[in-house]
């Protein structure tokens, strides 16, 4: 037997069995005695999601003990590898630097010249490189023999000349020995507020950029069975904090596109480090770039606070001579706050949400 039932909407025809035909706009009645009620799953009793976390703590803190013995490992082949190097001169190694015109790269130049490398600065920025290169030749910093540093004109937004660049970089001095990628540009700005083009330029410039000339100069490297690719990341690959994320995001591309270089190349005799600093004084936050494209135009507390650029430099450069796969070159602080993020994850986003909350009020 069937019933008519005629809604606001459309007219619905109920069987007695509760079948409701496809394309009904009213809901099943649910007061009949043969009428089915759709559940939808739950995700589990509240008790099992309980016991569930709770055995997540407790392995985290198993597992604990076994992360430092790890840690201690770790630093105990680190030191036995620094004991055993003999060789880490620098003296005559082509050295090629981005973002050599300022910050940590005008930093790394002093360092690098000093050892006594053939330099090539590689820049957007001409005049200043010019700048820095007077006052390389023209500081007394090396006392045996000097090799002038080349200019490069170095656009890494300019993908499609990307290849004419490195073969006038290689017809230099015929090779590079050491690669050292640290153009880069940062960026302040809210998800909700950042336009697409922002994170695609920043993307180019601190990922597609650097691996493209990554990809460019390696092929000369894998000839000569020879050479050191150096990326300067970000702590922020490891720890993205609010308000930072196509920065942290492109740092953390950088990071994952590394380890994979890393373990690819090692049968050519081609090492890889990657540096991730916290705050070193620089400009970079006062060239970053905001969620609308604009220059961000302020010095952040953070950066006005950190590392001087020379020492960061300096530290850097015995990571290269020493072929340090990795470095967090930040403070004891930072290191716990990775280790955080690691083993307890959910206190470390719960920390970053209250940070947010707070920025957000402060603004």
């Amino acid at each position: 037997m069937k019933t008519s039932s005629v809604g606001k909407a459309s007219e619905t025809t109920t069987t007695t069995d509760g079948n409701i035909p496809l394309g009904s706009l009213e809901s099943p009645s649910k007061t009949g005695p043969d009428a089915q009620i759709l559940r939808l799953p739950f995700k589990g009793n509240l008790l099992l999601n309980c016991a569930k976390k709770w055995l997540n703590w407790i392995a985290c803190l198993l597992f604990l003990p076994l992360t430092i013995i790890g840690r201690l490992v770790e630093a105990f082949f680190a030191i036995k590898q620094r004991i055993s190097r003999h060789d880490s001169s620098l003296e005559g190694k082509v050295v090629l630097i981005t973002g050599a015109s300022s910050g940590l790269g005008e930093a790394l130049a002093k360092c690098l010249y000093t050892e006594g490398c053939k330099l090539i600065i590689a820049s957007r920025r001409y005049t200043e490189l010019d700048r820095v290169k007077e006052q390389l030749l023209g500081s007394g910093l090396r006392k045996g023999t000097i090799y002038p540093p080349v200019i490069i004109e170095l656009d890494l937004q300019d993908l499609d000349n990307l290849a004419d660049k490195v073969r006038t970089i290689l017809g230099v001095y015929g090779y590079v020995d050491i690669l050292v990628n640290n153009a880069g540009i940062s960026y302040r700005g809210e998800v909700t507020d950042t336009t697409l083009e922002v994170d695609a330029k920043i993307m180019n410039i601190n990922y597609f950029g650097t691996i493209g000339l990554t990809k460019a100069i390696l092929p000369s490297m894998i000839i000569r069975q020879s050479g050191h690719i150096v990326m300067i990341g970000s702590l922020q690959s490891k720890l993205a904090i609010p308000f930072r994320s196509a920065y942290a995001a492109s740092k953390h591309a950088l990071q994952a596109f590394s380890d994979s270089l890393r373990a690819e190349i090692h049968r050519h005799n081609i090492d890889v480090t990657v540096i991730n600093p916290g705050y070193i004084r620089t400009s970079l936050s006062l060239n970053a770039l905001t969620g609308r494209g604009d220059k961000y135009g302020q010095t952040d507390e953070t950066t006005e606070s950190g590392a001087d650029p020379l020492q960061a430099a300096y530290e850097i450069v015995i990571a290269i001579k020493e072929k340090t796969q990795e470095l967090m070159l930040c403070s004891l602080f930072y290191r716990l706050a990775v280790f955080l993020r690691a083993i307890l994850p959910n206190v470390y986003f719960k920390l970053m949400a209250r940070r947010a909350a707070k920025s957000k009020k402060s603004r």
